[in-house]
This record gives C-alpha cells, structure tokens and sequence, in this order.
C-alpha cells in the first residue's frame, strides 16, 4: 500500500525535463506540494501548468551557485511553510577518454555532480529534521539520484565515475548521521535512461554510446520517478537505502 504525501511539501532539481520533470509529475500526483527547480524557466513553466498551479512553485535556479541553491530552500520554506522531502536530481554526464579529455567537463560533472548536490542538501537539512519531528508523517527524506557509475567503474567515464562514486559515498555517511532522527537517506542508481543526458556529450562520444547500447529498450523517466516516489512513501519504520534500476536488457 502506496501513502500519500498530502501535506508534505518536496523540491526538486533538475526538474526541466526527463527523471526530474517526471519525479515531480509523480510526487504531485501523489498529494505532495511541489518546489521545481532548475535553469531553464520556461520549461519548468510548462511542467506547473501539468502539476497544477495551487500545488507547485517554480523556482528558476542553478544549483552550483550555493547561494542560488539556498535561495531555493529558502523560497520553499518561506512559500509553503515547510520541507518534507529533498531530490537532488540535477546532473550532467560527460563521457570519453581521461586522456586529453577537455577539463571544463571535468569541474561541469563535480560542480553540478557534487557540489550542487551537497549545497542543497546543507541547505536543506535544518527543515527536513524539523518535519521529521511533525505531522503528518513524522519523517523526511533525502533522495540522491545517482547511477550504476556509481557502482561500477567503467572505461571513458572516469570522471563521471568519480562523482557518483562521490554521490555514494556521501549519501551513506550522511544517512548515517541523521537516520535515527527519521531522515531517511536514499540512493537511487539508474542505469540506461532514455533521456536528454546523452545529447550533452560530444559528438563522437555519442556515437560510440549509441554503438554500446545498440538496439537495447532503455528505461524511461518514469520507471525512475517510480522509485524515487516508491521509496519516500514507505512508512515512517522502513527506510529504503538504496535501489538499483537498470533495464532488463542492460548486463553491466
């Protein structure tokens, strides 16, 4: 049995389109008050129009700025009075050779990877252990969409690699530290997704990951939005730590 999040208010990142637009379609279906962020206004415009306009707020943000990052915390709070649940699905994956590999792509991945990841958690934390303490369902949650990169190293994605890794890594201590204060700390790993995150690549790294990938039925957005909403609807005693996503077809 599914429960509902009437009453809770969740934020978003990366809600502009793909595992992020479809998280926040899903949480606001099921009864939560939704804070959408991401750069791109004009799409997360789009997106409130299909939730509803009572239950969202568009926040127009990057991430990678911690003070852009805390305004969207703050902006929340202040608009809906709380904070329930963290997603932090904002991300970029850039893949190819360590060798000669442009650097700018490099500090992009650990600036939006990582460090906009750990700016909305900071931030987030105070108000998440505040509704962990009040009703209507006396837990909060942090979700962390990462990936299977963050399980296994992979040749051509070693930068990549390392900031899921980091994700990982990060998630687990933190659960740790807030779990028996009814935060609950989650890592949600997808493998292959049909989505826009490829097209961010080079050109010739496109193409030797459509080759990889050949003709195999990718996941879509949605079957990630199910875990990521499956997982912060378990009741208050159960904690879903970490889920792993790939399709079916996907052997590594």
């Amino acid at each position: 049995m599914t429960e509902r999040l009437d009453g809770t208010v969740a934020i978003v990142t990366g809600a502009s389109s793909g595992i992020g637009e479809a998280t926040a379609l899903s949480l606001g279906a099921a009864g939560a008050r939704v804070a959408i962020a991401a750069r791109r206004r004009d799409r997360l415009e789009t997106l409130a129009d299909r939730i509803g306009r009572d239950q969202v707020l568009v926040l127009e943000t990057d991430v990678t700025d911690e003070a852009q990052a805390r305004a969207m915390v703050d902006q929340t709070v202040a608009t809906f009075g709380r904070l329930d649940t963290l997603v932090n699905n904002a991300g970029v994956m850039l893949l190819g050779p360590i060798v000669g590999a442009p650097v700018e792509e490099w500090r992009r991945m650990v600036e939006l990877n990582l460090l906009g990841l750990l700016y909305s958690t900071h931030a987030a934390l105070p108000h998440l252990l505040a509704a962990a303490e009040s009703e209507p369902r006396n837990v909060a949650d942090v979700v962390n969409v990462s990936s299977v990169a963050g399980r296994i190293a992979r040749l051509n994605s070693g930068v990549y690699n390392a900031t899921k890794f980091g994700v990982a890594a990060f998630s687990e201590s933190l659960r740790q530290e807030v779990t028996t204060k009814h935060v609950r700390v989650s890592l949600i790993e997808p493998g292959a997704v049909a989505t826009e995150l490829v097209t961010h690549n080079r050109p010739e790294v496109i193409e030797q990951m459509v080759a990889n990938f050949g003709p195999m039925e990718m996941l879509q957005s949605e079957d990630i939005a199910d875990a990521v909403t499956f997982t912060v609807t378990r009741p208050r005693r159960m904690a879903v730590n970490e889920v792993l996503v790939r399709p079916t077809e996907q052997e590594r």
